[in-house]
């Protein structure tokens, strides 16, 4: 903790090895933390960098008041958690987008197709959102299986359930709407 000030310091004086210092004594434990909470490499090596840009950015202000260990645990913690809540936006976007460049020129077809994605997005608000996301992922995203699993943090055997689950619920409530 005493190594940590001193290093703080020497980063408030603009010394770039006492910064790479913090950065080559964290970034290992960081990495494992950002790793177990998204579930893959590349995001969680985007998530470390942006932590140490901010810290590095701001370290004039900065005021140690603990760990440093722990603030930039809680740092990186916090933006992982942003990165969840982005991706989770970003399917919910995925499968609600505009459809405005429908495929035919037909008016009549075009309200067709219209009704037909609303018909779509409807039943797919109403799956579980696991379930959707599996389902809009896979589907419309490209991702395989493998990769579903470890974004959400659950097994091969539960992504294909969900999977499967929400396939079925969609199949129901599309064919119970169609013979309404």
């Amino acid at each position: 903790m005493l190594e940590d000030k001193l290093l703080v310091m020497k980063c408030k004086r603009g010394s770039k090895d006492a910064m790479r210092r913090i950065y080559e004594k964290y970034k290992d434990y960081l990495l494992t933390l950002a790793r177990a909470l998204l579930g893959e490499k590349a995001a969680a090596e985007d998530v470390v960098h942006d932590v140490f840009v901010c810290f590095a950015q701001s370290v004039d202000k900065f005021q140690l008041t603990g760990s440093l260990k722990g603030y930039l645990a809680a740092c990186v913690r916090n933006l992982a958690i942003d990165t969840i809540r982005l991706r989770k936006q970003q399917v919910k976007n995925l499968y609600s987008a505009n459809i405005s460049g429908l495929d035919s020129d037909n008016p009549e077809q075009q309200a067709a197709e219209r009704e037909e994605l609303t018909r779509l997005r409807q039943a797919l608000s109403q799956l579980p959102y696991e379930q959707r996301e599996a389902v809009v992922l896979h589907l419309k995203g490209g991702m395989k299986f493998k990769e579903l699993a470890r974004l959400q943090g659950v097994s091969m055997s539960t992504i294909h359930g969900r999977y499967r689950y929400g396939l079925y619920k969609l199949r129901s409530l599309l064919n119970n709407e169609m013979t309404k």
